[in-house]
């Protein structure tokens, strides 16, 4: 199968510094990286500070600015870095040369700040001004309209990179995973990558399927838990991996982690003003560690899942009417900017709409395509859910940040036992024949709220 050509001639030019973060000693190893990329920063007049983001459920997210004397908070926010450290362990879930990749292809086409340089434990890049959304913000009108039309750009110009830039294994990291976790190795990439013979690869099922291989397996019951699991996914993979939809091979460069942090509110300025309905804030999309090829309906189920929180609030959930609204919102952008001419790069690499309506047809048609991505997310509605709740079992293994991960992955693993339940047209009862696949109380408010107009 062809495959696009990816960014590495941008990543080749990227510096690398060969310098850790140490959470134990943030400020002092902190600034060693600030001054190794910026050294005028030493020798100039102003303080170095650092503004601790988050302390993310992933990574440590830290924005280092340069205090001169005389400058506004915009000036200093300018020329601000973000240094953001991966979190331990998280190399079994994340593919960081990857992530590296869609960086700097976001990048190349303005929808990423400039990438400035990586270390041995994470990236810095340019700071983007603007307010972090939270949970209640994506429940706003004026928010969710402007994420539907940056996930529009996203899906309709970004091309879907599938070059493998990494071995499968990362030395001494994965493999020391394994062997404190499961009981045997790792399959192969052709094990891995033959979950959908006829895709392009990486994409999010061959990402879920690598994730399952990876879950601790030390006990009789981790042991059922991950052969359920993977029977699921490949069921799952069944039903839902050909299905035709947007994108080349179905598939589009999604963001695949659109929760409330990962969408900055930019503020107004006197172009924007300009070009921007007042009822539509212009957002911008950050932290890409997850981004790989999906179903555009898998994008958008699982930014609908989002707009509950971590504490997974299903009673906020987008109704039927509002979904079909973001979603209109969403195929506007998309087909607009499908349409728009790119550069020499990217013109090739455009993906096909959902139908083939012309440019000058989108209009009358547009009705027809938002009814057809209706029913396509509605049916990806619990797969978020089964993705979520094993990356939750891995992190419950891994991670040192307080977090109940274990708690979390019950919650989201009940969300896609619930959709099991509902498709098959069983009752969520929130009662199971097997401990294991319970959809849960929580399982059955989500798809009430799911049905609700």
């Amino acid at each position: 199968m062809a495959r696009e050509p990816g960014p590495n001639a941008s990543l080749d030019c990227l510096r690398h510094i060969p310098l850790s973060y140490n959470n134990a000693d943030s400020q002092a190893s902190a600034l060693r990286l600030v001054l190794t990329l910026f050294p005028d920063w030493e020798h100039t007049e102003g303080k170095v500070e650092f503004i601790r983001f988050k302390d993310g459920i992933t990574n440590t997210l830290l924005k280092a600015v340069k205090r001169r004397p005389g400058y506004s908070e915009e000036q200093i926010d300018n020329e601000a870095i973000l240094l953001r450290a991966y979190g331990k362990g998280t190399e079994i879930l994340i593919d960081r040369e990857r992530e590296t990749t869609s960086h700097s292809l976001l990048s190349s086409h303005n929808l990423a700040p400039s990438l400035l340089a990586r270390f041995q434990n994470g990236l810095m890049y340019r700071f983007i001004r603007g307010r972090v959304c939270q949970p209640q913000d994506l429940r706003e009108e004026p928010v969710w309209r402007g994420v539907a039309r940056r996930m529009g750009q996203w899906h309709a110009v970004l091309p879907v990179v599938t070059e493998d830039v990494t071995a499968f294994m990362t030395e001494g990291g994965e493999e020391d995973h394994f062997s404190r976790t499961a009981s045997k190795p790792m399959p192969p990439l052709t094990e891995i990558n033959a979950i959908t013979p006829n895709k392009p690869t990486p994409n999010i099922w061959t990402v879920m399927h690598k994730w399952v291989h990876a879950l601790p397996t030390r006990t009789e019951q981790e042991k059922k838990r991950q052969a359920v699991l993977h029977q699921e996914l490949i069921r799952t993979v069944a039903e839902l991996g050909d299905r035709p939809g947007l994108g080349k091979d179905g598939l589009v460069f999604s963001h695949c982690d659109l929760l409330s942090g990962n969408v900055i509110i930019l503020p107004p300025t006197s172009s924007s003003t300009a070009t921007t309905k007042p009822d539509v804030h212009s957002v911008s999309f950050i932290d890409y560690e997850y981004a790989t090829p999906s179903p555009a309906a898998f994008d958008l189920a699982n930014h609908f899942a989002e707009w509950g929180g971590f504490d997974c609030d299903f009673s906020v959930l987008p109704t039927r009417s509002v979904r079909r609204a973001f979603l209109r919102e969403y195929l506007s952008s998309y087909l607009s900017h499908l349409s728009q001419p790119q550069s020499t790069s990217a013109t090739s690499t455009l993906e096909t709409p959902l139908s083939s309506t012309s440019p000058d047809q989108v209009e009358p048609d547009i009705t027809t395509e938002v009814e057809t991505l209706f029913a396509e997310v509605d049916r990806f509605r619990g797969i978020p859910g089964l993705y979520w709740g094993i990356w939750a079992l891995i992190q419950a293994t891994i991670s040192q940040i307080d977090f109940d991960y274990a708690s979390y992955a019950e919650v989201r693993l009940g969300e896609f036992w619930a959709w099991r339940a509902a498709s098959e047209g069983r009752e969520v009862t929130g009662v199971g024949t097997d401990v294991l696949s319970v959809a849960g109380t929580d399982g059955k408010v989500r798809e009430g709220r799911w049905a609700e107009e």
